[in-house]
């Protein structure tokens, strides 16, 4: 879980830890990690673990072949510290809402010295983000690429929590 965290927020995992609001950890319950304050914790240890549906965040979820998942619902925590970041141009927005991958034709800008495969958080024009995944492209190969060649793979957009609402937990 921590090399996927760290993919897209590199060394900035211990800001989420230690945070000036108090003291974070991550619990795995059920095969989902939750981020959560250690006040909820003590109070959570309450609820019987069968009993207990879900507390905190979830950031994400192991898969059957124990590969970790990261869910959208981390965004709001990945964003403010994310090394590497792409904006998409207002036309090319809805269609990463709705699962698809960003083509050259509607990427904006791009963070310098991104490498290929690295983690990236999707941003609007106007800052506000809108999910994450990976470049399929280095920023270099980016400028000389085809309009219609993709430079960033979907993994997880906004649109998911309308998308995959019973899901999301």
């Amino acid at each position: 879980m921590f090399e996927k965290l760290s993919k897209y927020i590199g060394e900035n995992i211990k800001l989420l830890i230690d945070r000036p609001d108090g003291t974070y950890c991550f619990r795995l319950h059920n095969d989902r990690v939750y981020y959560m304050s250690e006040k909820i914790l003590k109070l959570a240890t309450n609820i019987s673990r069968d009993k207990l549906v879900s507390v905190g965040t979830c950031f994400g979820k192991f898969t059957k072949t124990q590969k970790f998942r990261l869910h959208i619902t981390a965004l709001d925590f990945l964003a403010p510290y994310a090394k590497f970041k792409v904006w998409v141009k207002p036309g090319s927005e809805q269609s990463f809402l709705y699962g698809n991958h960003i083509m050259k034709s509607g990427l904006g800008r791009i963070t310098e010295n991104t490498s290929q495969y690295q983690g990236v958080v999707v941003y609007s024009m106007s800052d506000v983000p809108l999910g994450f995944g990976v470049a399929a492209k280095t920023t270099q190969e980016c400028r000389k690429v085809d309009p219609m060649a993709i430079v960033v793979f979907h993994q997880a957009d906004i649109g998911e929590y309308i998308r995959s609402e019973d899901t999301l937990t």
